[in-house]
């Protein structure tokens, strides 16, 4: 996995580049979502002024050589020269008969535009508000949300594709998945823009995918879940080289983002928001995906952030594919559960995750591990490290949660007891955890809630420059979502079940009563 570590020179970053945008880190020392303004000049020419570590230029043309300079004060920090893609065609939606009046509904005019477009081809969506059900994908093209334009979905249950989640092969000896719910193949609602077994696709513009979700459609807390499961904003499914970037994602029916089964992704720029209790509008959760780069994205929803994620026992256990060298960086997470979270379907493991250069504003948690009984031997979870991260007013900066009380039998005796029970196919292991250089101001509820299986302890966490102050008016809420885990504030660190911890330059503030509750700790190092 890459570590885009700031450039000490005069040297601009060039993250991506297609034929009429490309996406740009300016990286300076400490910044995180935001850097000092700068200035952006295109080939001499003053283009716009920006605070964003990372950054969009559009309307470029293809084919063509352009010298990308940051300006300060009038003098040049950073540049680039920077080659853009060639382009073969545009496709206006337009003219294959789309409205985009806000009241037609321009399905299958964008779809024929879609299926029309030849490799090297662009579609555009022009300025225009364009009602649709759902998009299918192909390879090698670029679709691009311009701006001033409004992809609005049609909520209509009735009008909805369903993609089956389990299809068995004709000779009977493999299956084909098209869809999955929460760790499982279940049958779903197709999902706004779906790319099945696509290659080479950019999703890009500076337009919005609006999902039309609300209280009284899709976001019903219905105790008995309803199947079909409800339709993602974009889903990839054994997906190769895409890029999604720029467009803003508002109001999903549930997750926006959920890369499947897919490697070498790139999402940049996004502006990813649901309101606060919209149920599982996770942001983005790349499910057993390898090769993944999350950048300058803003989320602001009403569940995870980011969510990692393998698949339940069955997806684990089968197909044995592990998340893995994920890379996310200078990102802004505003509202939601957890900022970035592992689990909890984790079947087939976690390997190597970085975190960099992020801030975390008034999430339930920062860092959010979470496991149980019953995701198997395969759900081992290692190289997840957080690095240069700044919390403000989270409730519980980091949690590692071996006890997570969801699913139907969350609640059981086997999950939630706290006894050592006997290891065996369906004990997962939470390996190492690497913290450093990370401050939180303004928290509520716990500095540290670990809480490892007492069978299977979480091996290793090292952290080290840590800083933790708590809020003066502190809330009350649970630290982690298990059984026995009593509402509180200002908890200082707490860990329960672990081989070796070791807190260097971990420092407390405004925290209640002791600063350590440590047990069963094999090895401590403070």
């Amino acid at each position: 996995m890459s570590d885009l570590n700031e450039d000490s020179g005069t040297g601009l970053r060039v993250l991506f580049a297609e034929a009429r945008s490309l996406v740009i880190q300016v990286a300076d020392g400490e910044a995180d979502y935001n850097t000092e303004a700068y200035e952006v000049w295109v080939d001499g020419a003053y283009r716009f002024t920006s605070s964003k570590t990372i950054e969009i230029l559009y309307n470029l043309e293809p084919d063509t050589l352009y010298r990308i300079q940051i300006k300060r004060d009038g003098l040049s920090v950073r540049e680039a020269v920077v080659h853009t893609k060639r382009e073969y065609v545009v496709l206006n939606v337009r003219s294959f008969g789309a409205k985009g009046d806000g009241v037609s509904d321009d399905t299958l005019c964008i779809q024929a535009a879609l299926l029309t477009c030849p490799a090297g081809g662009r579609v555009l969506i022009p300025a225009g508000t364009f009602r649709f059900t759902n998009l299918f994908l192909k390879s090698d093209i670029t679709v691009e949300i311009g701006k001033g334009a409004v992809l609005s979905a049609i909520p209509d249950r009735d009008r909805l594709p369903v993609l089956p989640g389990r299809i068995g092969s004709c000779d009977g000896t493999e299956e084909f998945l098209p869809a999955s719910w929460e760790g499982e193949p279940q049958d779903c609602f197709a999902s706004l823009i779906t790319g099945m077994y696509v290659e080479n696709v950019t999703v890009c513009g500076q337009g919005v995918l609006e999902g039309n979700a609300d209280f009284g459609n899709w976001w019903t807390n219905d105790p008995v879940k309803k199947k079909p499961g409800r339709p993602r904003m974009l889903f990839f499914n054994h997906c190769k080289n895409i890029a999604v970037m720029g467009i803003t994602v508002r109001n999903a029916p549930a997750w926006n983002l959920h890369p499947y089964f897919s490697e070498h992704l790139k999402f940049y720029g996004l502006q990813i928001a649901s309101p606060a209790g919209s149920y599982n509008t996770d942001g983005l959760n790349p499910e057993s995906c390898r090769d993944v780069e999350i950048a300058g994205v803003f989320f602001s929803v009403g569940d995870d952030c980011i969510a990692v994620k393998s698949g339940k026992l069955y997806m684990g256990k089968t197909y044995k594919t592990p998340s893995r060298d994920i890379f996310i960086h200078h990102c802004l997470m505003e509202k939601g559960h957890g900022g970035v979270t592992i689990g909890s379907e984790i079947g087939a493991g976690v390997d190597h995750i970085l975190v960099q250069s992020c801030r975390f504003v008034n999430t339930d948690r920062g860092l959010r591990v979470k496991t149980r009984r019953g995701r198997g031997e395969d759900s081992c979870l290692r190289g997840i490290v957080f690095d240069r991260v700044k919390m403000e007013g989270v409730l519980t900066p980091f949690v590692i949660n071996s006890f997570y009380f969801c699913d139907p039998d969350g609640k059981s005796e086997y999950v939630s007891s706290k006894e050592s029970l006997p290891v065996d196919e369906r004990t997962p292991r939470v390996g190492d955890v690497v913290i450093r250089n990370v401050s939180c101001r303004d928290c509520h509820v716990a500095g540290i809630y670990f809480y490892g299986l007492p069978e299977s302890p979480v091996e290793s966490v090292v952290m080290e420059n840590v800083e933790i102050a708590f809020a003066e008016n502190a809330v009350e809420g649970m630290a982690a979502m298990m059984v026995g885990c009593k509402k509180g504030s200002r908890k200082g660190i707490f860990i329960r079940n672990a081989k070796k911890v070791s807190l260097r330059n971990v420092e407390l503030s405004g925290y209640e009563g002791e600063a350590f509750d440590i047990e069963n700790v094999d090895e401590l190092e403070r």
